[in-house]
């Protein structure tokens, strides 16, 4: 996937807000002009603010969004959806990855082992145990195939489309606005 989302000769570098940036660089695969978005000003973020109030930010290319919309409640799932769309460009897209709780069951029993160490379906539905200390951390929203779709087409994406991810239990869904 090496240079997805790179420019084509002489053009610019599309423009990747990369919102819920925390600490994490961007996959290798966007090649891009990043600014970081995030709620917490200790990871340093380009823009300091809220995903479901972004203010006037300027437009975007595509947004990239990993791990961060389930650490919002439904309704402000659908505010932070609606901001992303707005800042997007004509013809921009929104990639968001969120766990897969499609078979996932919130017990004790490790899905998968992470950097952050085992994660279990307990920690999929409220959030890893390793982030109790941070309050933006918490899980409380959930996702399945079915819903994350039907949350960006409601949000007023043209088209959404959901894969299930092969490793960690993720779903991948890419809005695009037309």
């Amino acid at each position: 996937m090496t240079g997805i989302f790179s420019a084509g000769v002489g053009n610019p570098p599309p423009r990747i807000l990369h919102v819920g940036c925390g600490g994490a660089p961007l996959p290798e695969w966007l090649v891009c002009t990043e600014t970081r978005f995030d709620i917490d000003p200790n990871m340093k973020p380009d823009i300091v603010g809220s995903m479901t109030e972004m203010g006037d930010i300027g437009e975007y290319d595509l947004i990239y969004c990993c791990h961060t919309l389930e650490h919002l409640g439904p309704r402000d799932v659908h505010k932070a959806l609606q901001e992303f769309l707005r800042v997007l460009s004509s013809n921009g897209a929104a990639v968001v990855l969120v766990p897969d709780l499609e078979d996932v069951k919130p017990t004790f029993e490790v899905m998968y082992d992470s950097p952050s160490g085992p994660v279990t379906g307990h920690d999929m539905y409220y959030g890893h145990v390793s982030c109790d200390a941070n309050p933006y951390m918490r899980h409380l929203s959930g996702f399945v195939s079915e819903t994350l779709k039907d949350a960006l087409l409601k949000a007023g994406f043209d088209r959404a489309e959901v894969k299930r991810g092969e490793v960690g239990k993720n779903l991948i869904a890419m809005g695009v606005k037309a």
